[in-house]
C-alpha cells in the first residue's frame, strides 16, 4: 500500500537522494546515513523485468518513493489514461512510501514539448490540474504530492502569481506538496519576489516532502537568470529556507537531495544531508520554543 504522509501522521523528518545509476554504490554503500530513496519512475515504466526487479530489491533495503515528470497534470487538457496505468502498475510493485509529479504541463495538441514548462496560472488550469490529480487518485489508488516547478519566462496570461496559484491547486485538489526549494528560489530571484516572503504565504501544513538542489545563471548581465539544473551543490540561501520549513511545518517532511548530474563524491553529497538535517533541526527548535512561550 502507498502510504501517502498524513498530516495526523506521527513520525520524524527524513532525508535522501535521488536514485541514480552513477550514484548507486555510493547510495547502496550508505543506507546507514540515508533514509529514503527517490526512483525517477518515469525510467521504469517499460523497464525490462530484470531492472523492475532490482527496483522493487532496493524498496526492500530502504524506504522509496517515486517521482513522475511526464504527466503533465497543470493543463486543461486530461493526463493520458495510459501514463497513469503505468504508474499505478509500478506502485503496485514497488509499493513506495509516495509518488509525486510536478504542476507543469508538457504536452499540447499530440505534441511533446520536451520540457516542464509553467502554464498560464489561470482559474482554467486551477480547474484542469484538480481534475487531473482527482483522476490520478482515482487510477492509482493515491493522490500524488504535487511539486512547484522553475522557470526561466514568468507564464504569459497569467492572471495569479505562483503561490496564490499553487495554493488554489492544493486546496481544490486536496493534494499534499513536494516543495522544491531551489525552484521556488530560483523564480523568486527572476521574478523580483522575496523567497522567504513566498515560502510564508504557502499552506506549510499541506507540505509532506522537500526538494534541494542547486543550479547556475545564465544569460548577459542585466538580463541573468538562475537555472534549476541539479548539476551543482545545494546554494546557502537554499539552507536557510530549509531551516524556515522546520520553523513553519508542523507536520513531518521527507527532504530530498537532487543531483543529476557533475557528480561529487559520495561523501560530498551525504555532507550536504548532514547540512540539511542541521538547517531543519535548527528550524525546529525554532518552532519548539514558539510553541513552549505558547502554552506557557
Amino acid at each position: 500500500m502507498i502510504m501517502i504522509p498524513d498530516s495526523t501522521a506521527a513520525g520524524s523528518d527524513r532525508f535522501g537522494l535521488g536514485w541514480r545509476r552513477e550514484l548507486a554504490v555510493g547510495i547502496l554503500s550508505n543506507l546507514d546515513r540515508i533514509d529514503v530513496v527517490e526512483v525517477m519512475a518515469d525510467d521504469f515504466f517499460d523497464a525490462p523485468r530484470r531492472e523492475r526487479r532490482s527496483l522493487r530489491t532496493l524498496a526492500a533495503q530502504t524506504s522509496v518513493v517515486l517521482h513522475g515528470v511526464s504527466l503533465g497534470v497543470a493543463s486543461a487538457a486530461p493526463v493520458e489514461t495510459e501514463r497513469l496505468d503505468k504508474i499505478a502498475r509500478l506502485c503496485a510493485e514497488v509499493e513506495p512510501q509516495f509518488w509525486s509529479e510536478h504542476l507543469a504541463f508538457v504536452r499540447g495538441g499530440g505534441i511533446e514539448i520536451g520540457h516542464l514548462t509553467a502554464p498560464p496560472r489561470t482559474l482554467a488550469t486551477v480547474e484542469g490540474a484538480a481534475a487531473n490529480l482527482n483522476r490520478a487518485r482515482s487510477i492509482v489508488g493515491a493522490a500524488p504530492l504535487v511539486e512547484n516547478i522553475a522557470t526561466l519566462i514568468d507564464p504569459p496570461g497569467s492572471d495569479r502569481d505562483e503561490v496564490t496559484w499553487i495554493s488554489e491547486i492544493l486546496a481544490t485538489s486536496d493534494c499534499p506538496m513536494l516543495l522544491d526549494l531551489h525552484n521556488l528560489y530560483a523564480n523568486g530571484l527572476n521574478f523580483g519576489a522575496d523567497p522567504m516572503e513566498a515560502l510564508a504565504q504557502l499552506p506549510m501544513d499541506r507540505v509532506a516532502a522537500v526538494h534541494l538542489a542547486g543550479g547556475r545563471w545564465i544569460g548577459a548581465s542585466g538580463a541573468r537568470r538562475l537555472l534549476d539544473d541539479h548539476l551543482h551543490d545545494v546554494p546557502e540561501p537554499i539552507y536557510d529556507l530549509l531551516a524556515e520549513v522546520g520553523a513553519r511545518a508542523p507536520y513531518p517532511v521527507t527532504v530530498i537531495l537532487e543531483r543529476d548530474g557533475r557528480y561529487p563524491p559520495i561523501e560530498t553529497l551525504l555532507d550536504q544531508l548532514e547540512r540539511a538535517r542541521r538547517s531543519l533541526a535548527a528550524g525546529r527548535a525554532r518552532r519548539a520554543t514558539r510553541t513552549d512561550r505558547g502554552a506557557a
